[in-house]
């Protein structure tokens, strides 16, 4: 039989050796299942998220093999988000290419993966187009069709700068083609609607006083459409390898829908007390806007002592306002947080925070399905808190959210309990009467206890029914205080006869192993679980099909064989960009 021999090349990166030639066993083993999928992490970025026509970019990445074997076709191109438009990198051709310049008819050549890290990949001038652009790396299989792996970074041309700052009173529209800069308080008042168009860039400046923040009153609307390939970023003026959590103030939106305070409004969180900070009502179906692909970066600037906003924050929204795609990425305060209200939420992602990631509290009964939080080293509290009030917890409406399908990732053992409030860190924290449902969890690697449980009008909430979970996969929690891989390990005292379904409704509570891809790989992690995992399990319970939830998600966690983050979410860290 004749044998085909196909030349494989090494990285370029560090020179380029020239391999053996592949045989038909090899071509076998690269044409199998396996080449599907691979073990490695990659992330690239720019040097900036910014530019003007002209401007040298500088694109640079990483690449980490983690043992795969096979080798791939590697192309990058930069792409017109606007258009679709694509130029490859490094030699800027309109034309196919890998990244050593071989074109398509020539044929790709293949390459094993070997480590790389902060290297340049390529360096072009901005393009003339204005609006969002996008690079692009793929991994492909040995024949260049397939893509198995992916990595993307945003950035913006724009023509000019906009300072925004006060109030906007009438309706008003940010566009893709400037760059938006918010200087102290910025509200939105007054019946006006402020649009953004996808793919805008929008700055909070560090250091402003007050701290810059953009706040939908309650006579405001925001219309923050994004999409996948536009996704409309706010985010810290600070270069990068710089930013902090805390950097500007945040985004909120503030409403007209019913609450628990007994006043039936109050004062948000984190800013000082105007008829601009206040929101409550009686509209449970009040529209404060849509926000739909929008990333809030290195949000809650603290107004007040020990009072900071969140990245993303709800006052009172009601069911017509619109929360899909979402991030919130190294908050100082919370990610998400809802105050009172009947507002819902789809598709959201929390990373880095330092305190909490999915917090509601004064009778907030919205519904959220598809959420991830992961913890890195930085710092971070609980996955999710719930307070129906702190001055009284027995006020109604009660604080009763319905969680479907999250995965919560906390950071184990890698530093010592927290000391805020002597509670240490959970999952999944409920007290001072929170109620709500809570349904087809992962909750992984928490450093006190998967599910905490706290005083008395919240444990009698179990015995009424307003607290109930079905389907909490426990794994690895409480291994600060080295407890055992078991349910008594995974919880608190006050939870423990819960969730053996020896008081209230809880069931199909599970402590097994989750085996998600790569979830502590955090500047490319992958939440979605591996073949054989028991986040597939057939008998976790189904969402109900009441116009919002998905009813085909009928795997625990947030992520079943699709990652939903891809292209429009970012979880790169901080000091992986730094370059020194």
């Amino acid at each position: 039989m004749k044998r085909r021999s196909y030349i494989v090349c090494t990285m370029l990166l560090g020179g380029l050796a020239m391999a053996s030639a592949v045989d038909d066993a090899a071509l076998r083993q690269v044409s199998s299942p396996h080449q599907l999928e691979t073990s490695a992490a990659m992330w690239v970025w720019t040097d900036k998220y910014v530019y003007r026509p002209g401007e040298t970019v500088t694109v640079r990445w990483t690449l980490k093999p983690f043992d795969d074997p096979l080798p791939y076709t590697i192309v990058a191109y930069r792409q017109n988000n606007q258009t679709g438009s694509r130029t490859y990198l490094p030699g800027s051709s309109s034309e196919p290419q890998d990244i050593s310049g071989n074109s398509l008819e020539s044929g790709f050549r293949m390459r094993y993966l070997e480590n790389v890290e902060k290297a340049v990949l390529a360096e072009f001038p901005a393009p003339e187009q204005l609006g969002m652009h996008t690079v692009v790396v793929q991994l492909r299989d040995f024949t260049g069709s397939r893509v198995v792996k992916a990595a993307y970074f945003k950035f913006g041309v724009v023509d000019g700068e906009v300072t925004v700052s006060g109030a906007i009173e009438s309706d008003t529209t940010w566009v893709n083609t400037k760059l938006y800069r918010i200087s102290g308080l910025v509200f939105v008042r007054n019946g006006a609607t402020l649009t953004i168009e996808p793919g805008t860039f929008v700055m909070g400046n560090p250091g402003s006083q007050p701290p810059s923040a953009l706040v939908i009153t309650r006579s405001g609307r925001i219309v923050a459409n994004g999409t996948r390939s536009r996704p409309i970023i706010m985010t810290s003026s600070q270069p990068f390898g710089q930013r902090k959590p805390g950097d500007w103030g945040g985004l909120i939106l503030l409403g007209r829908a019913t609450n628990n305070w007994p006043e039936g409004e109050g004062v948000i969180e984190g800013l000082p007390d105007s008829p601009d900070a206040r929101y409550g009502g009686k509209d449970d179906a009040h529209d404060c806007g849509t926000l739909r692909y929008v990333r809030v970066e290195f949000a809650g600037a603290e107004f007040q002592p020990n009072n900071e906003v969140n990245g993303i924050t709800w006052g009172s929204c009601g069911t017509k306002t619109v929360s899909e795609y979402l991030q919130v990425h190294y908050g100082f305060d919370d990610a998400f947080e809802w105050f009172g209200g009947t507002n819902n939420a789809k598709y959201l992602v929390a990373t880095y925070a330092r305190d909490d990631y999915f917090d509601g509290q004064i009778g907030w009964r919205g519904k959220v399905q598809h959420a991830v939080a992961v913890v890195n080293e930085d710092n971070g509290n609980r996955g999710i808190e719930m307070d129906n009030n702190e001055t009284n917890h027995a006020l109604v409406p009660l604080t009763k959210p319905q969680f479907y399908n999250v995965t919560l990732v906390g950071v184990g053992d890698r530093f010592t309990q927290s000391a805020d409030e002597g509670t240490g860190v959970a999952g999944i924290f409920l007290r001072r009467g929170a109620a709500g449902v809570y349904n087809n969890f992962v909750i992984y690697n928490w450093i006190t206890a998967g599910v905490d449980l706290r005083d008395t009008r919240t444990l009698e909430n179990l015995d009424s029914g307003e607290l109930a979970m079905d389907g909490i996969l426990l794994w690895s929690n409480g291994k600060a205080a080295n407890r055992p891989l078991s349910l008594e390990g995974q919880a608190t005292a006050a939870a423990l006869p819960f969730l053996k379904g020896e008081r209230g409704r809880a069931r199909n509570i599970l402590v097994a192993d989750p085996m998600l891809r790569r979830p502590f790989v955090y500047s490319d992690p992958d939440f979605r679980p591996r073949l054989g995992s028991p986040v597939f399990r057939a008998n976790w319970v189904q969402p109900p099909d009441d116009g919002f939830f998905d009813q085909w998600a009928v795997w625990n966690g947030a992520f079943g064989d699709v990652n939903w983050t891809e292209e429009w979410a970012c979880f790169i860290q901080e000091q992986d960009l730094r370059v020194q």
